[in-house]
């Protein structure tokens, strides 16, 4: 990345445009876990006890071909 960009000293990326940015082996991962914290902390909700993505993750979304179009761009 040098080559083609200007770098500094300033140690690896930690937070970018109110994201958080953590690299791995795996790869490079985008978060907002400090962003949650602080609005449930806002909230009254610092204690709330943490659950499941409430849709399964696995589930395979077929195209709605009777559907009326939609602009995927809004979304």
């Amino acid at each position: 990345m040098s080559r083609e960009f200007e770098m500094s000293l300033m140690g690896e990326l930690q937070f970018f445009l109110g994201l958080q940015i953590k690299r791995g082996l795996e790869g490079t991962f985008v978060h907002q876990v400090k962003y949650t914290r602080d609005i449930l902390k806002k909230f009254n909700m610092g204690d709330s006890k943490p659950m499941t993505t409430p849709m399964s993750t696995n589930t395979a979304l077929d195209a709605d071909e009777d559907g009326e179009a939609v602009d995927q761009k809004e979304f």
